[in-house]
């Protein structure tokens, strides 16, 4: 996740010892401004990729990318923090796509896929920055740049001596919408997006909502022939806040009527994000009835939990994970379930139960007892307990598609529409 973005770090100030890397990952002689040629034996004579040791990205911390030059046995650090020249701005937008980039040359972002392909991630990394500013960052247009790495074709460039970098610039690099190709032509054309949103929340000891909050995303697959121009309205917008947009939206338009118009790229992206807060009393979609006893004079416990749905429109809860993590002083429990499967681990005392989908008729329950360590104090406080689900066609916000529109062109489109929920951080306290 994210993995790409962790290769752009601030250059030092400082006169580069013999050996060292530049920001990028070249020699201090190749600068990383206009069109990169990375050659694969001018990369392996700089770098090991081998001792590449570790890749840490989480989005809105520090990002840091460690490795060792064949001429420098020590390790050299570069840490992703915002450069002084590029604006917070101009980073934002760098730092996300990014991270789709990644996962579309290379679909899993690893430290292994960083070792594994070390000369592509240069090469887009160097077609992304010129001179230290993002300038590439659309998908599509990257892979016209820079060919996405294949068994085949690895095996010519290995005979031949070939790179994956393009003869051609893009052709939307050229125009007025560089995130979209031209001469683009289906058979077929459709336009499909999903509404994804992950709800967080903490409910306390009564069931009460202590706090809740929504992060969502539009993401869209538009394969679509010519250059239309669509037009996405809602039935509530003005339940979206803190709304962060792909560049081809026009954001005049939605400031003045709350409908998103923009030429759509070719192939998959995110259209935007946006955040619920807790002032809207955001919608809790599932319950969870518990009973976690300590006795102060015995070594026995009682576990009971049981998990319904609430407030899901009628739409089924599925994909459910419960999971606790148990006071140290328990050494085992002896639970039955009334419908999947769980697994206690007493090294690591975590009891985990995956439920599966919940039946409205017949809610799903795990009880039983608890082991604990002769002659231990009552625990001082109750475990957490944390779900995972989701809930397929519905949007807990409430946030409906009212209609899609496209100009521009003549054919009709087959339009798709999809709302899924799912949880992000969601605990409640027992």
């Amino acid at each position: 996740m994210g993995c790409l973005e962790a290769a752009l770090g601030r250059e030092s100030s400082a006169p580069h010892s013999r050996g060292a890397v530049s920001a990028v990952g070249h020699p201090p002689a190749r600068s990383c401004a206009g069109r990169a040629r990375a050659d694969h034996r001018a990369v392996k004579r700089w770098l090991q990729p081998l001792s590449l040791c570790k890749l840490l990205s989480h989005c809105g911390e520090k990002h840091l990318l460690t490795f060792r030059t064949k001429h420098d046995p020590s390790a050299s650090s570069l840490e992703a923090d915002r450069p002084r020249s590029c604006s917070s701005k101009q980073w934002c937008n760098f730092k996300f796509p990014s991270t789709g980039a990644s996962e579309d040359y290379f679909g899993v972002c690893s430290e292994v896929m960083i070792k594994d392909n070390v000369v592509v991630v240069y090469e887009v990394l160097e077609e992304m920055l010129d001179n230290g500013f993002p300038l590439a960052t659309e998908s599509n247009i990257l892979k016209e740049l820079i060919k996405p790495p294949t068994i085949l074709r690895t095996v010519v460039n290995t005979i031949t001596g070939s790179t994956n970098v393009g003869d051609q610039l893009p052709t939307g690099q050229l125009s007025v919408v560089p995130w979209r190709r031209t001469g683009v032509k289906y058979t077929n054309n459709e336009a499909y997006f999903d509404v994804i949103e992950e709800i967080d929340a903490i409910i306390d000891k009564s069931g009460s909502t202590i706090t809740a909050e929504i992060q969502g995303v539009i993401d869209a697959c538009v394969k679509l022939t010519g250059m239309p121009d669509l037009t996405l309205s809602f039935m509530n917008p003005r339940l979206l806040d803190d709304v962060s947009f792909h560049p081809c939206v026009r954001f005049k338009r939605w400031e003045s009527e709350r409908i998103l118009s923009f030429i759509p790229p070719d192939g998959n992206f995110r259209l935007l994000s946006y955040h619920v807060s807790a002032q809207n009393l955001v919608a809790i979609p599932v319950y969870v009835k518990h009973n976690i006893n300590f006795r102060d004079s015995s070594s026995l416990g009682r576990f009971e939990i049981t998990v319904g749905p609430k407030q899901t429109m009628g739409k089924t809860v599925e994909g459910v994970m419960v999971t606790s993590q148990m006071p140290k002083g328990v050494l085992n429990m002896s639970l039955t379930p009334s419908q999947g499967t769980h697994i206690f681990d007493p090294v690591t005392k975590l009891l985990t139960w995956d439920v599966g989908k919940i039946n409205p008729q017949k809610l799903p329950s795990l009880k039983g007892s608890m082991n604990l360590q002769a002659g231990t104090s009552k625990p001082d406080e109750n475990p957490t307990i944390n779900l995972q689900f989701k809930i397929q066609q519905l949007a807990i916000s409430g946030l409906k598609v009212n209609r899609l529109d496209m100009y521009g062109e003549k054919y009709k489109p087959f339009k798709g529409i999809k709302y899924m929920t799912k949880a992000g951080k969601f605990q409640v306290r027992t």
